[in-house]
This record gives structure tokens, sequence and C-alpha cells, in this order.
């Protein structure tokens, strides 16, 4: 007979071993999981209670530096001024002017630098507008003119050295609305190869006094900080109407910031590589000493649209449309006295109307329709404003 070999099962002391050792594996792995959360959370309230004994820090402004190594600074906030002492590895990120922090023991700790309201950040031109020289029709004198006062200076200053001339500080536009003057400063902003800063006026005025002089000081301060730089300030007439005394705080206060806004353009301090573009529908409410040499060398009016100027204006708008049979420099004399925004809505209501009846292209009847709707709207609306 063939022998049959029976394999003995392990006693059952052994699995019983063997599984209770893999449950204290498992648990085993579990408490390792908790003391590394623990632990984790140890080193966070840690970090969170010596945060809580640290002794604050006060923001202070170095007034000088004296020769014998001693620092002159100005705590911020209460304006007390005192003397003291910076380490080694500080002393040369320090100058006049700069922020720093300082302890209980008025001992300079680090440097700040300069610190921005965020309304100022907010004004910096990051991305470039799109808009370049060739969307501006009819206003090739005034681009160069623009041009040389703002942009040339920055991009080829060799050309006022070699002829031995100051370039232009500053430029006025000024003419009537919709005739191109911000569209100017966005070319502006897309051609010049200099960090842009926009604003409006009425962004200057504030209720708490100081206020919008202080905004006007860190603006300029934070151009200064580059290169080359270039302020646009739209509808300057808010803050730099001619001053008047009427004896209230709110005329007084814009005062003091367009004081501030003199002294800045033209006063002691160095502008440095700084130009400055303006614009605005009443030249004729700026007070005197904006206008004057030294702050604004070139004043140029925006005019409205010749003949030729309304064609290049209504080619601009127009080439991304599917035109039809269209005579442009027809469209261009019926449109007599109407001003580039005006021309940019007829081409616009001329789309519309195409629109309107299912169609796939613009006619020469669209664009007459949107020229008659167009100047319909701009006369009601000067008799609503005039009556």
């Amino acid at each position: 007979m063939e022998e049959i070999t029976v394999n003995n099962a392990p006693p059952s002391s052994e699995l019983k071993y063997q599984i209770q050792l893999n449950e204290l594996e498992a648990t085993m792995l579990d408490m390792k999981v908790k003391v590394d959360e623990l632990t984790r959370e140890n080193a966070q309230l840690k970090r969170e209670n010596s945060q809580l004994k640290r002794m604050p820090l006060f923001v202070a402004v170095i007034v000088d530096i004296l020769e014998n190594g001693e620092i002159y600074l100005r705590q911020q906030g209460n304006n007390q001024e005192y003397l003291t002492h910076a380490p080694e590895d500080l002393r040369p990120l320090l100058k006049p002017g700069a922020k720093v922090a300082v302890n209980n023991a008025l001992s300079i700790v680090k440097v700040i630098g300069n610190v921005y309201d965020s309304r100022i950040r907010v004004m910096e031109l990051v991305d470039k507008p799109h808009e370049t020289y060739a969307d501006i029709g009819g206003l090739l004198d005034v681009i160069r003119e623009v041009r040389e006062a703002v942009e040339f200076p920055l991009t080829n200053p060799q050309l006022y050295t070699n002829v031995g001339v100051e370039p232009p500080k500053g430029v006025l536009l000024f003419g009537p609305p919709g005739t191109g003057k911000t569209l100017i400063a966005k070319a502006v902003a897309h051609e010049a190869e200099a960090r842009f800063i926009r604003m409006s006026g009425s962004e200057l005025v504030h209720k708490f006094i100081g206020e919008g002089a202080g905004l006007v000081r860190e603006l300029f301060q934070l151009a200064r900080e580059n290169d080359k730089a270039i302020i646009f300030i739209d509808e300057i007439d808010a803050v730099g109407s001619m001053r008047t005394n009427d004896g209230t705080s709110g005329s007084a206060e814009v005062q003091r910031t367009l004081m501030q806004l003199l002294a800045e353009m033209d006063g002691f301090d160095n502008r440095g590589n700084v130009r400055i573009m303006a614009a605005t529908n009443r030249a004729d409410m700026l007070d005197p000493a904006l206008l004057r040499p030294g702050r604004f060398d070139r004043l140029i009016e925006i005019p409205l649209p010749d003949k030729d100027a309304r064609l290049q204006i209504l080619k601009i708008h127009s080439r991304r449309m599917h035109l039809g049979e269209v005579d442009m420099a027809g469209i261009a004399e019926q449109a007599v006295d109407t001003t580039g925004a005006e021309l940019e809505a007829i081409c616009r209501e001329a789309g519309m109307m195409a629109i309107r009846r299912e169609a796939d292209h613009v006619e020469m009847a669209d664009f007459i329709s949107a020229v008659r709707k167009v100047k319909n709207e701009a006369d009601t609306t000067e008799n609503r404003m005039y009556t």
C-alpha cells in the first residue's frame, strides 16, 4: 500500500500568537501616526507661543546718519526723535529716508524699505494695453509731439544730449470728450519701455486732512524708484482747478493736494527720470501754476477730427467688419462734427443694424442709419444738458 502523508496543521497557540502580533503591529502604526500629528501640533504651538512672547517692533524713519556712526531716527506715529546704533551687517542698507524696525531698546532690528499705500500699488500698470499708435486716426502731429516729450526722453535720451537741450517734462492733452486723449495715453503705455502709473484726479480727493497730499507724495516716490517711469493723470481738473477761497474744509483739502502735486512736479526735490502726462476736458478751469513751463511744457489740444481724420478713424474701427459696397469717404463726409468715440459708435451701430436684419455683412444703408442715430442721440444729449 502507498503511504499517505498528512501535513499537520500548526498548533492553535502559534496561530493565536501570530494574530496578536499582527494586531500589535497595526496598533503601533496607528500610534506612530498619532505621535506624528501630536509632534506637528506641538511645533505649531511652540511657534505661536514664541510669537506671543516676542516683543513688538516699532517703525521709524532714518533722518540722518551722523559722522560718529549714530543713526538719527524719527519714530512714526508720535514723531519722537532719538539717536541709536545699528548692527554692522545692516549699515550698508541704511540711508536717509529709509524705514526701519526698532525694538523696545530703540535698536534697529531690520530694514523695512518703503511701504506704500495699497491704493498706490493698484495704480501701477502691470499688463500693457493692446492699443498702439496704429489704432489712432488723424492725430499724427499730436502723436509726434507726445512721443518727443514722453517716450523718446526715456527710450533714446542721447538725442537730447547731442543737441544739448532738456526734454519737456510734462504734456497736457486737452480737448472735447471722446477725441482720443486717453487712447493716446494707452498707446504710450504700450510702446514706452517704462513703468506706467495711471490714475484719475478724483482718486486724489479725500475728506481727511493730508490724505490726498500723502497719496501724491507716495505716487511720485514710487515712480522715482524706477529708472524710467510715466505718470498719467486723467481728468486732472478734479484736483488741479483754480484755487479759490470759499472757506470750506473740502476746498482747502483739494488745494493742499494741488500744492503737493505742484511741488512734486517741479520743486526742490529732483523728479528724476519721471515723465508726466495729463488729460482734461476743461483746460480753462486749471490753475495757472499747473500750466506753466517746467510742469507742463507742452499743452496739446486734441481737436475734433476733420474729414480725412474721420475717414482714417472709420477705417480703423471697421477693419474687422464684413463690409459690402460701403463708401467710407461718403460716411466720413456725412459725419460732420463727430468725435472719435462717436465714429466708433457709428461702426458699432451699423453692425448692430446688420445683425437686426440677420445679414452676414454691413451695407451702406446700415452706416447711413447709424450716422443719423448717433448724431441724433448726441444732439438730444446736448439739448438736454443746456435746457
